[in-house]
């Protein structure tokens, strides 16, 4: 069932949760919510269950306006962070329960009930824990039989408020999976909270930045990380070194970096940030003679995980920080065998040379 979401605004107090958002879901599509505390994906959420109501705009189910419909009447599945079971209901009672308490015209026979409950255990491939209470299940288990229990009254809508934010990161990466093959054999449209960008980025079809009440960037989760639109969007989606300084006809200044800005062309002399990921940086010795193309800094620390070394320099130019901080520190990241081959040492200078950055010019005041 496609999802509508028609300039929605909500307030609490002098609060402002959402900002005129305006969404289009689409039927079968799975959507990622993201976004810090507070921003507001939460609240959307509640007002597109019918938990909360909007101080305007409106929700549309199928093209049909559902804002003053009961949450009852929604046909929505909830799955929640802490799994909301019944602890003195068994595995199989709880799945059940949704079907039970249906109004007795609607309300399956004993055998389709037992019926219903087993396919949707096996579905979630627990069907070995029927007899078993919540309190003997693992919190994976528990995350699994919530979300069996919302699909058994057949949702048109599944809603999912940070599923897996109570459990370790072992299990979310498992249950991430999970549930994205698991929707890609049900298809129902599902609309998931998340503040976890890499769980975002994994499991949906498609990814909605959140900022202080508004939409920052829609879009396909390579989208997103390849053409961030926003200087928010470019820091909430993993580690990024900030460098401030000036663009002009083109070219962007920092302290002792100079880049290419081609789309910037018709920048005068503006305040400009430039944004680099860790992997987007070149490190290697300093030459004896000064490049414009590089940062001089200083290695303080260096941690190879695996694959991967990651490099903590401090560079004295003071690029970050519109100059205020001179010892900035810059992040980059460089496979652990040319690490090992460069015999790169703590406390040595090196050049820090950027592949690729993206640069934000300030609108003149």
């Amino acid at each position: 069932m496609s999802i509508e979401i028609r300039n929605v605004s909500k307030q609490f107090g002098d609060f402002h949760a959402l900002r005129d958002v305006s969404l289009d879901i689409a039927s079968g599509e799975l959507l990622a919510l993201l976004g810090p505390s507070g921003c507001g994906k939460t609240t959307l959420l509640r007002i597109i269950a019918g938990l909360e109501t909007a101080d305007a705009g409106s929700i549309l189910f199928a093209g049909e306006d559902t804002t003053d419909v009961h949450v009852r009447d929604r046909q929505v599945g909830f799955v929640f962070q802490h799994y909301a079971l019944f602890r003195h209901m068994t595995v199989f009672e709880n799945v059940a329960f949704g079907l039970r308490v249906k109004p007795r015209g609607q309300r399956p026979s004993e055998t389709q009930i037992r019926k219903k409950v087993h396919d949707l255990l096996k579905l979630v491939q627990l069907d070995w824990l029927a007899d078993r209470f919540p309190s003997q299940l693992s919190g994976g288990q528990r995350q699994r039989i919530a979300l069996a229990r919302a699909l058994a009254v057949e949702p048109k809508v599944l809603l999912l408020d940070e599923p897996f934010g109570a459990l370790d990161a072992k299990v979310r990466k498992e249950l991430r999976r999970w549930l994205r093959q698991l929707h890609d054999e049900l298809h129902v449209t599902s609309i998931f909270v998340t503040h976890d960008q890499e769980e975002a980025l994994e499991v949906a079809d498609r990814v909605v930045l959140m900022n202080a009440g508004n939409v920052e960037q829609v879009g396909s989760p390579q989208e997103v990380w390849d053409h961030p639109a926003s200087p928010f969007v470019y820091g909430f989606l993993g580690d990024v070194n900030l460098f401030h300084g000036r663009a002009h006809e083109g070219q962007v200044h920092l302290q002792g970096l100079r880049l290419a800005a081609p789309e910037h062309a018709d920048a005068r002399n503006a305040r400009a940030r430039a944004y680099v990921r860790p992997h987007d940086l070149d490190v290697q010795r300093a030459g004896p003679t000064p490049s414009a193309d590089g940062l001089l800094a200083q290695l303080t620390r260096a941690v190879v995980v695996g694959p991967i070394a990651r490099l903590e320099l401090i560079s004295r130019d003071g690029h970050q920080d519109g100059g205020e901080n001179p010892d900035s520190i810059i992040e980059a990241q460089i496979p652990a065998q040319q690490f090992r081959e460069m015999g790169f040492r703590e406390g040595e200078t090196l050049l820090v040379t950027p592949r690729h950055a993206r640069v934000f010019v300030e609108a003149a005041a």
